[in-house]
């Protein structure tokens, strides 16, 4: 039944963000086991969620992006770690996703038929629970053989998406976490 459901969420935001993107021909990429990851550092403690199931489709032609994070697929060394996110800080039962809507900013600066490194902004909106903020960071994509590796490190306050700290572990989760983005595309034309 669980894996029913997962399926069907990824089978409709894949469908929907067909729709999102438009009906350009080509330049379609997407992504069904990208990578998220945070980290929070204190003098106290690091703590580090990871999740490997995150989706995403991009549009060399337009640079609009989506990104979606199911928060239950977040993993951590500590089982309890996993419980006290999903339970008290992300409340992944009342918002089980989170999701970045933006674009790349420089299009012109990633040539997608050429291989290299390149850089551009990204901005766009971030929901992370029940609080949709504006998001800009620097992006590197890489194009090798065809495929396409976008990745970004950018920082987040917690009070901005209501994440609310408990007083008896404050000083144990940072109130900034740096959040990392490595999505592997593939083309879908």
């Amino acid at each position: 039944m669980k894996k029913t459901i997962k399926f069907s969420m990824v089978a409709a935001f894949i469908l929907m963000n067909l729709a999102f993107i438009g009906n350009n021909k080509g330049g379609k990429y997407l992504t069904k086991n990208g990578k998220v990851s945070f980290l929070s550092t204190t003098p106290l403690e690091d703590i580090k969620g990871d999740n490997n199931k995150v989706s995403s489709v991009l549009d060399s032609k337009s640079g609009d992006m989506v990104i979606e994070v199911l928060i239950r697929s977040f993993s951590f060394k500590k089982a309890l770690l996993e419980e006290h996110f999903n339970e008290n800080y992300m409340e992944s039962t009342t918002y089980p996703k989170s999701k970045f809507i933006g674009k790349i900013d420089d299009l012109a600066a990633i040539k997608f038929a050429k291989d290299g490194t390149y850089k551009s902004t990204v901005s766009g909106k971030l929901t992370i629970k029940d609080k949709t903020n504006d998001v800009k960071t620097m992006g590197t994509f890489t194009v090798k053989a065809g495929k396409l590796k976008a990745e970004a490190v950018f920082k987040i306050k917690l009070a901005d998406y209501n994440v609310k700290i408990k007083a008896v572990v404050k000083d144990k989760i940072a109130q900034e976490i740096e959040i990392a983005v490595d999505l592997d595309y593939t083309s879908m034309n």
